[in-house]
């Protein structure tokens, strides 16, 4: 496909695609199935019906055995406030604030395979969404601890909610792992207010002043000068159980508290399981969490707490290709109460600090980490980085060469023995992206046949080993600058076989594709469009675009929607 800059989805030719859940549309919940008001006049509490804004991280899970059915299960990253209220966010009131936290979090939507392609099923026993309210336990090492406790909660062990849900993960179990990730902008409190940051809070951004939207003046929990405890609720990794839609999620603090992108699984070769996961934001870094006890046959009630007992790792990559996974355990290098690191708890709570502790490589925005399905090798994407080598912060290294990196990479690396379990791994440049065309670019692609492209973010292998690769450049960037000749963001393929990458799919103005799952036969490709006509601009500006529903951009709300993608013969997509 070549670029484009069309405010449209465009595939190829010989394949066919239609847009499945939008914003606002039902989830299917029985006896709850508001339809979406074109002037956002829904509610807060049809919000809680609806499909939320900004769709991000998916995955498919077959029911039965014949192909046809299946449950999709989908992040719900953050909201335009903009778009979301008739009127704006302002004036606030409650009632917005319920209606935007109502609006992330994760869909369980049941669909069908018809003749004429993939429908929902409308209502579904299994239709769920998990929201900024939804009663969540907490378990793992810091469940309980004095941190966590509030006056809500004073046990710490259950809290309201889940928030800027962004990558995601399975579980060989059969669980859907959801990615909380910038968390950080939706707690705040009046400049002055409070005590000065300290060292915990200024890392993960939770400081007055620094929140993105101003739920703490109407929703106190959000209010870190009032209740200090709550930020540390949130930034984890949140399993659920999407075949049990009465079954509470659980944040599994095991795995450690972060802007968390991606929660990739993969068994050790004795048997256990390895969760991958990045710290999306500029010099955060790359976590393994390795499970104490093996995966037990008798799927998910066998393996219940399985993800609250292990070790957590963090990478450093070495100049030579070699790489080490640091261990991020209580009372060892430097993790001691001397070190501000009291127990286990503050340990996986504070996992940004420890991992700097011990010393990890400080990366260029780690997000989604793929598992090839045959041979184990690993890759992340490291979307971009304008701050590198910037007076004040660090400098280019091996594994993040590149000041300025505005095209952002892709690394590779191979576990030693083949064996996630390991405590040590060769790794490789797989692609610095960007623009091949420009002036010192420094852009490497594997193969002679590779279509450029611009901050990789989501990243899927296919049961077939194809890589699936989902771009994130800034809306307002778009078609400018270093991402000129880019065109709008894209669904690239890889071929490991040949180093060939084609372009594969191109979405709409402003928009980023992300959230790839392709189904076990391969007959269908699902993806999401995330934020079309995204703007950034804090005064909500006109939308650059009015896809899906078409229109006049400004006069029609553009709403994020997944998109299903077929080969019109029936074939297996991405051949």
């Amino acid at each position: 496909m070549p670029a484009s800059l069309r405010d449209a989805v465009v595939v190829p030719p010989g394949y066919a695609f239609q847009v499945l859940y939008r914003w606002g549309d039902p989830t299917g919940i029985a006896g709850n199935l508001p339809a979406f008001k074109p002037d956002a006049s829904n509610t807060a509490a049809e919000q809680a019906a609806q499909a939320g804004m900004h769709h991000d991280g998916m995955s498919f899970f077959p029911l039965g055995t014949d192909g046809r059915r299946a449950l999709l299960v989908l992040n719900h990253e953050y909201t335009d406030e903009h778009l979301l209220h008739p009127d704006g966010p302002r004036p606030p009131t409650l009632e917005k604030v319920r209606k935007s936290q109502h609006a992330m979090g994760v869909s369980v939507i049941e669909i069908e395979r018809a003749a004429a392609g993939w429908k929902q099923v409308l209502p579904s026993a299994y239709a769920r969404r998990i929201h900024g309210n939804t009663p969540i336990r907490l378990a793992g090492p810091a469940a309980g601890s004095a941190r966590m406790k509030t006056a809500a909660d004073p046990t710490g062990r259950q809290v309201l909610g889940t928030l800027a849900n962004c990558a995601m993960g399975v579980t060989p179990w059969g669980t859907y792992l959801t990615c909380e990730e910038n968390f950080h902008g939706y707690f705040g409190a009046d400049k002055g207010v409070a005590n000065a940051p300290d060292v915990v809070s200024q890392r993960y951004g939770t400081v007055p002043g620094g929140q993105w939207v101003d739920w703490y003046r109407l929703d106190e929990r959000f209010d870190v000068s009032k209740h200090p405890n709550e930020p540390n609720r949130f930034g984890w990794v949140v399993e659920i159980d999407p075949m049990d839609p009465t079954s509470t999620p659980v944040k599994r603090t095991a795995l450690g508290r972060k802007s968390a992108e991606s929660a990739t699984c993969t068994l050790t070769r004795d048997g256990r399981v390895a969760v991958y996961m990045g710290d999306d934001a500029r010099f955060e870094c790359i976590y393994k969490f390795v499970s104490r006890d093996p995966v037990r046959p008798g799927g998910t009630s066998a393996n219940r707490d399985l993800l609250d007992h292990g070790t957590l790792y963090t990478a450093r990559f070495d100049a030579n290709g070699q790489g080490a996974w640091l261990a991020l355990t209580h009372g060892q290098h430097g993790l001691t109460p001397d070190n501000g690191f009291a127990d286990p708890a503050e340990v996986v709570m504070h996992a940004r600090l420890a991992a700097s502790t011990v010393g990890a490589t400080p990366m260029d925005r780690p997000e989604w980490i793929a598992v090839h399905p045959q041979t184990g090798e690993l890759f992340v994407t490291l979307t971009n980085n304008s701050q590198r080598g910037a007076p004040g912060r660090p400098a280019p290294d091996a594994a993040n060469p590149r000041a300025n990196n505005l095209g952002g990479h892709i690394l590779r690396w191979t576990e030693a023995g083949g064996d996630a379990g390991a405590d040590s791994f060769r790794w490789s440049h797989f692609v610095l992206a960007g623009d091949p065309g420009l002036p010192d670019a420094d852009t490497r692609y594997t193969g002679a046949q590779a279509d450029p492209f611009g901050s990789p973010d989501g990243l899927y292998f296919d049961p077939a080993g194809l890589l699936w690769i989902q771009t994130d450049m800034s809306g307002p960037a778009i078609g400018k600058g270093a991402y000129a000749n880019l065109g709008n963001n894209a669904l690239l393929c890889a071929d490991l076989a040949t180093g060939q990458i084609k372009r594969f799919l191109t979405g709409p103005a402003g928009c980023e594709i992300t959230g790839c799952v392709v189904t076990p036969d391969r007959s269908t490709l699902f993806v999401n469009i995330q934020h079309p006509g995204e703007t950034r601009d804090p005064g909500g500006g006109t939308p650059g675009s009015a896809w899906p529903d078409g229109g006049t951009p400004g006069a029609v709300r553009p709403r994020s929607a997944t998109v299903v993608v077929r080969r019109t013969d029936g074939g297996a997509v991405g051949t």
